[in-house]
């Protein structure tokens, strides 16, 4: 291997995730830069060449991909959270489909000047919406409810249906006759559906199969799902031309369905896989265009792009909505929300190289135009959606609130002194008295298992961004950690200091199964009850310029414990054993003050 090779290679990975660490930072989409990133570095520069480092290779990396992604979105599809919606997912994957394919066709024909044959399979092509775009954005929102569910499945289905009509559109182009290319395509829809699911449910059989008769050792179980799922996408493809895509959707979601095996595991492994195949994939096409293909583009593109966000999605979510129990401004948010991912770039390349092949040379517009659509759409989507959902009153942008699991006397007393100030809180119990004293007290609880998926979906989370496990079972609160960290971010999950050993060690919970330690060292459940047992009460101090946090110090000595500031700006910062928090003027500190104990004799 050359060295201009292995550092094309390296620079891929180092673009990619750090194009996402700064969209991470900047709180930006993070396909945005992944797509500027690769521009600059491959036709503007000249720095990177996908088409010789890959050679023959980049078609089927770039579908295995793909697969993957899918494979991982299938993986998060649950079935109850098509509930009350399923009528309006349905006619948004076959209606709305429908709809936004003829509108792309005509658009592309009249606008793009493309003959029929191809202004068809494009519009086809851009019906997809892609869960690549649409889960980072969800992520970011932390958009719950009926519109994260209608995205969040519409961005992961219509991936494999929009392939699919894509190759049966393919297929009647092929094919010289009309009749004969339609009888063809009707034939291949069927085959394709079987395909699918046959070989999907299979897949997910044998590893279910393996998972529970313990065929696997635990080391293999995230490498055993990869290579099944591989086998059957190719198997899938070889029976039945590009079914790869719906062969991979349906044993995902076959596996995350089932009750019979865990998988949670598998799932957090195929996600940290996606964001890097993500980051590669978008550097890589990106990388493959043109510059001659960018220069002449003109403003053909533009205005295609706008009849597709202006007039196609508000089309099709209007149609298939009606009668539905969506308001309004879940409607529109959903007429707003359809960028175009990974899935509309590798399949326009793919369609492209073989319209050219037979004889179509304006296919080779295809690509560079679907780059144009897949920028326009992530940077109006991705900037616009959360000032939009939050104009819409859909959800909490940078939300402060906390989640407490524990709903005891001083869980709720810090619940109820946070809510005073306007702070979204939520508290589970399975302690129905606990619960039921903090419904009294007007606290939004929750009674069950906080580890049971039944309680968590009954869980609002508008407004929480952290969440803080306050039981007396150290065990409980680490498994709440490694339960809620999906939701709210390793950084953003708490729990109680470990009770001590009578050898002073921590009890069996190691780093990497616990959260960050609440407010001091020596805090444990038991020391913070004992303190708090006559009077659990929270004390509120807003800070002044002549009353600063020194002085606040100075005021209580060494009996003050700060648990929270909350700042005048709204954010709320969790005082840690690991982290030092220095008040400012205006901001309130949340603090119990530790009893004085008047029995003790003084010192000598």
């Amino acid at each position: 291997m050359s060295h201009a090779t292995l550092l094309q290679l390296v620079g891929i990975l180092v673009l990619g995730i750090s194009a996402q660490w700064v969209a991470w930072r900047l709180r930006l989409p993070s396909i945005l830069l992944l797509l500027t990133a690769g521009i600059l570095a491959g036709p503007l520069t000249g720095l990177l060449h996908p088409g010789q480092l890959f050679g023959d290779l980049l078609l089927p990396v770039v579908s295995l991909s793909v697969a993957v992604i899918l494979y991982e979105g299938g993986l998060n599809l649950k079935m109850r959270e098509l509930r009350g919606i399923g009528r309006v997912f349905f006619l948004l994957t076959t209606l709305g489909a429908v709809i936004s394919w003829i509108i792309g066709a005509v658009a592309a024909r009249y606008i793009l000047d493309f003959p029929w044959p191809i202004a068809a399979l494009f519009g086809s092509i851009l019906v997809v919406t892609g869960p690549t775009v649409i889960g980072p954005i969800l992520r970011h929102l932390r958009l719950r409810g009926r519109v994260g569910a209608l995205l969040k499945w519409e961005g992961i289905v219509i991936d494999p249906l929009g392939a699919m009509l894509a190759v049966l559109v393919f297929t009647v182009v092929q094919v010289d006759a009309l009749h004969h290319g339609l009888r063809e395509a009707a034939l291949a829809f069927v085959l394709t559906l079987a395909v699918g699911v046959i070989f999907g449910l299979l897949a997910a059989a044998v590893m279910i199969l393996a998972l529970s008769r313990f065929w696997l050792p635990d080391f293999l179980h995230n490498l055993a799902s990869l290579m099944l799922m591989f086998l059957a996408f190719a198997l899938g493809n070889l029976v039945q031309e590009e079914s790869g895509l719906f062969v991979v959707t349906v044993m995902g979601m076959a596996l995350a369905n089932q009750n019979r095996v865990s998988i949670r595991h598998v799932v957090e492994f195929k996600e940290t896989l996606t964001v890097m195949l993500i980051s590669c994939l978008f550097i890589i096409l990106s990388a493959r265009l043109q510059l001659e293909d960018l220069r002449g583009l003109g403003w053909g593109s533009l205005l295609f792009t706008a009849v597709m966000i202006f007039v196609a999605r508000p089309l099709s979510v209007l149609a298939s909505s009606v009668g539905s129990s969506l308001g309004w401004r879940e409607r529109l948010f959903l007429a707003c929300m359809a960028p175009r991912g990974i899935v509309a770039v590798a399949v326009s390349s793919v369609f492209a190289l073989s319209l050219e092949g037979a004889g179509y040379p304006t296919a080779a517009r295809i690509v560079p135009v679907t780059f144009v659509m897949v920028f326009l759409t992530v940077l109006l989507y991705g900037m616009g959606a959360a000032p939009l959902a939050r104009r819409l009153g859909l959800v909490h942008v940078n939300p402060q609130g906390i989640l407490f699991v524990g709903a005891h006397a001083w869980a709720r007393a810090m619940a109820e002194a946070l809510s005073s100030e306007g702070c979204a809180v939520a508290l589970i119990d399975t302690d129905w008295e606990n619960v039921r004293n903090g419904r009294m007290a007007g606290l939004k609880c929750h009674y069950g298992s906080a580890l049971a998926e039944q309680t968590r979906e009954e869980i609002d989370f508008g407004g929480l961004g952290r969440m803080l496990a306050v039981t007396p079972n150290n065990a409980v609160n680490a498994l709440a950690c490694l339960r809620y960290v999906e939701d709210f971010g390793r950084q953003e999950v708490y729990q109680l200091p470990f009770e001590m050993g009578q050898e002073g060690r921590h009890e069996a919970v190691s780093l990497e199964q616990r959260g960050r330690l609440l407010f001091g060292p020596e805090l444990t459940f038991a020391r913070i009850s004992e303190m708090m047992r006559l009077n659990p009460h929270i004390q509120k101090t807003r800070l002044t310029v002549e009353f600063d946090y020194k002085a606040f110090q100075s005021h209580h000595s060494d009996a003050v414990i700060p648990l929270f500031v909350l700042q005048p700006d709204g954010s709320l910062h969790v005082c840690t054993a690991d982290s030092v928090v220095e008040p400012k003027p205006g901001d309130v500190v949340f603090s119990f003050i530790k009893p004085v104990d008047r029995e003790s004799p003084p010192p000598a």
